[in-house]
Formats: C-alpha cells, sequence, structure tokens
C-alpha cells in the first residue's frame, strides 16, 4: 500500500486585526489559520464552560422557529455523502424546532451509536438575533451576513467555495484539510447535478483513501495542508481552495463568513460554467480547441482587444453598470428562447 504523506501544517497568525488580514494574510491567497480570533467572544467563552452552557447562550437569543435538519443513520458513523448509487444522499432531511433540535444533540451524547445530526447554514440575523452585534470578527464589513453550522461528530467531504470564507470555531473543535484549486483533477469529483454540498465534493474518503480506486489522489496529498482548530480559533480560505472538515466534538458549533470582493452586477460564474456544459460538451474536438483558444481570448485575457480604444471595446472592455444591464437584458432573450 503506499503511504501517503502527512498534510503540512496551515500557516497560522496570532493577534490578527483588519489591517494585518487586508495587508499581509490576504494578498497570500493562502489559507491561513487565525488563533484566538474570537477568544473573547460571548458565545467561545460560554462554549468554553461546558456544552449545555453554549447551547445555553444560542437559545437566548433564538426566537422559537424550525430548522432543517440533516439526519444520518449510524451506519454512515458521520459522513454526510452520497448513496452508494451515487444517485442521492445517504442521509435525509426534517424540518424540527431548533430547541428540540438541541435537545437531541445533547442527549445523544451518551449513545453507542448516534445518529449523525447537523444544521447547516442558517442565517445568523435571521436565526439569532443579536448574535453578531455581541460575536464580531472586525475582519469584514458588517453588511457580510454570517452563518452557522451545528452538529456533533460528522464528516463533510472536500469541496470548494464559490467566494471567499472566514469560518469561527464556537463550540468543540474542527480539523480541516485542504487542497489548492488545481487539485481538481486528483480529487475525483462526483456527479456535480446533484451533490451533498451545493458544490461539486470529492469521492474520495480521506480517512480512508482508496489508492486503487482514486490513484491520482497521491498526488493531491503531496498538496494538503491541514489543522485542528479549536474554539476561538478561524481560518481563512480562500476562493475556490478544496477542504474537508471533520467535527471532532460530540457538540460542534462553527460561524462562517462568505464574501464576493468581484464588481456587483456580474453573473454568476457557476451558472456559466453549467451553460458551458450543455453548449460545449457534445461538440467535435476541432471545435472544442477552437473554442478554448476564443475562451482564452475574450474571456479570460485581461484586454482581449487592446487594439480598440474606449467605448468601441463594447461588451470586451471594462464592464460599466450600464454595460452589464445591456448584457444581462440579452441573456434573457436567449435564455427565454431555449
Amino acid at each position: 500500500m503506499t503511504q501517503l504523506p502527512d498534510p503540512r501544517p496551515i500557516r497560522e497568525f496570532t493577534n490578527v486585526d483588519r489591517r494585518m488580514f487586508e495587508d499581509e494574510i490576504r494578498p497570500l491567497q493562502q489559507p491561513a489559520i487565525l488563533r484566538g480570533l474570537g477568544a473573547d467572544w460571548p458565545s467561545v467563552k460560554a462554549g468554553m464552560q461546558s456544552d449545555e452552557a453554549g447551547i445555553d447562550y444560542l437559545m437566548s437569543l433564538a426566537p422559537p422557529r424550525e430548522v432543517t435538519v440533516l439526519i444520518g443513520a449510524p451506519e454512515i458513523e458521520g459522513r454526510f455523502f452520497y448513496a452508494p448509487d451515487l444517485k442521492g444522499m445517504n442521509f435525509t432531511r426534517a424540518a424540527a424546532p431548533l430547541a428540540a433540535f438541541f435537545g437531541r444533540l445533547l442527549g445523544d451524547r451518551t449513545a453507542e451509536a448516534p445518529f449523525s445530526l447537523a444544521v447547516q447554514g442558517e442565517n445568523i440575523p435571521q436565526l439569532l438575533p443579536g448574535f453578531v452585534e455581541a460575536n464580531d470578527t472586525g475582519l469584514l464589513d458588517r453588511s457580510v451576513q454570517p452563518r452557522i453550522w451545528i452538529g456533533n461528530t460528522i464528516r463533510v467531504a472536500p469541496h470548494f467555495d464559490l467566494m471567499e470564507n472566514i469560518g469561527m470555531v464556537v463550540l468543540g473543535r474542527r480539523r480541516f484539510t485542504v487542497f489548492p484549486p488545481d487539485q481538481l483533477p486528483n480529487l475525483y469529483i462526483g456527479p456535480i447535478e446533484v451533490t451533498p454540498a451545493g458544490t461539486p465534493v470529492s469521492l474520495v474518503d480521506l480517512a480512508h483513501p482508496d489508492l486503487e480506486r482514486f490513484p491520482l489522489y497521491a498526488e493531491a496529498a503531496k498538496h494538503a495542508q491541514s489543522a485542528v482548530l479549536e474554539p476561538g480559533d478561524a481560518i481563512y480560505l480562500p476562493f475556490h481552495w478544496w477542504h474537508a472538515v471533520d467535527s471532532l466534538e460530540k457538540v460542534n458549533a462553527f460561524v462562517n463568513y462568505w464574501w464576493n470582493p468581484a464588481q456587483a452586477g456580474l453573473g454568476r460564474p457557476y451558472d456559466a460554467l453549467m451553460h458551458a456544459l450543455w453548449a460545449f460538451r457534445g461538440i467535435p474536438d476541432e471545435q472544442r480547441e477552437v473554442w478554448r483558444m476564443v475562451f482564452d481570448n475574450f474571456v479570460f485575457s485581461a484586454d482581449p482587444v487592446p487594439h480598440l480604444e474606449g467605448d468601441t471595446k463594447g461588451v470586451l472592455g471594462p464592464p460599466t453598470p450600464e454595460m452589464l444591464a445591456r448584457m444581462k437584458a440579452t441573456l434573457k432573450q436567449i435564455v427565454a428562447g431555449l
């Protein structure tokens, strides 16, 4: 059996403020651990007392409402993933009051074979009014609304985000294992039209990698980085970095902030990817190579028509709000005619 290398540690920073984040950390476009960033958060301090105290703090902010709960049978061992045929998921979703979910989470800590439980991506200002004001990273504009992820010992397959991401451990501990974007070919992506996480996920089980089935993962493993986050620690994940997440305690809570520094009014690139798959996957090879060149020139070149000046560049020039509005209207007509 091939011995895989241990992941390298993710680079760590302490005493991070907004200036340090913007001037020293984010320009590197590398994952970073921000140790102790949330050590003074009231939610973190409550959780350090006990699981019950941490949950009591969250419940003190929560108006009565239901949440969507992911439920996995004991045999999945916390790995929310595809079903064996890759056509569905190995977990179900159900609506439950937040208080009932927390009660089940605490009650299952002593179960010999507990069910896997998770509430994922709930908007915090809606779910926990007042949390944002009392628990602030100080690194981002208040317009960036955080989300909360709560559960027991679950494992999330390597996936990427469509935005930049800062995440903070509030309760429990989490291990992140990350891979650079260019490891996409070595991570063996599952079906992308139906996924456990919204974006594509790797089929490789990092805890038990099957190198006979996924031999190229050995190359991805050479580029892996990893770290364990304690309560009050945060991680910065640049755009499109693959990350697997293991929740290591029987009660975990994690708060994350997604934001996109791209110009307002642009279309969503992932939507364009879906359209491109529909348009290009079935064309002849010789046409595909021509279109690759065309996209490299017109879409990914900083200035595809340097011989033109000013507004004669049209849609190939700098994207002004007016130009984006006209392009959007044109695309609506195209989509309507499909």
